[in-house]
């Protein structure tokens, strides 16, 4: 992975971006509601696969979402895959949601 990748926060756009050089590499959704954070799309553009942004953009757009005291809603299976493979954002799930993150899919 390229050492000038970082997860930025593009609230106009509604979603968090990973960028590579200065390109956005893809791109985490989301919507704000009632103190939560929906998650329901994550991309990642072909020619960046394989390189672990997809991973290190969730984490970012998770650390977001812890900082500023929001619940998440992860309705992109990437997303809830993610959580289950690093339980210590399965505090920021919301509990009417904790079913997406307790079962494999």
């Amino acid at each position: 992975m390229s050492a000038d990748a970082r997860v930025v926060d593009n609230p106009a756009a509604s979603r968090y971006e990973i960028l590579v050089d200065g390109v956005v590499a893809g791109f985490a959704q989301y919507r704000l509601r009632d103190g939560s954070m929906i998650l329901p799309h994550t991309e990642v553009r072909d020619e960046f696969e394989g390189r672990g942004l997809g991973g290190r953009l969730v984490g970012g757009a998770l650390d977001g979402a812890r900082a500023a005291g929001l619940r998440v809603v992860p309705l992109c299976s990437f997303v809830a895959y993610y959580i289950r493979r690093h339980p210590e954002y399965r505090d920021l799930v919301d509990d009417d949601y904790r079913d997406l993150v307790d079962t494999p899919g």
